[in-house]
């Protein structure tokens, strides 16, 4: 469970810097950037779901605050 959402974390933030390349270098002709970002908040979503679905699988436990 551990590396699947380490692997989303890295994919999110890879998509983040990627953008902010696009973003310095590009001039404002391609969508490069747009197509980054859309990525970045799929990834997002898609770990969100995933998290929702893992703890109704009981594959993770809440253990609330502490």
């Amino acid at each position: 469970m551990r590396i699947i959402v380490g692997i989303a974390f890295v994919g999110i933030l890879y998509s983040l810097g990627s953008a902010l390349v696009y973003l310095m270098r590009d001039t404002g002709n391609s969508k490069r950037m747009v197509y980054a970002l859309t990525a970045r908040i799929g990834l997002s979503v898609l770990l969100f779901l995933f998290v929702l679905f893992a703890h109704w699988m009981g594959w993770i436990q809440s253990t609330g605050l502490r």
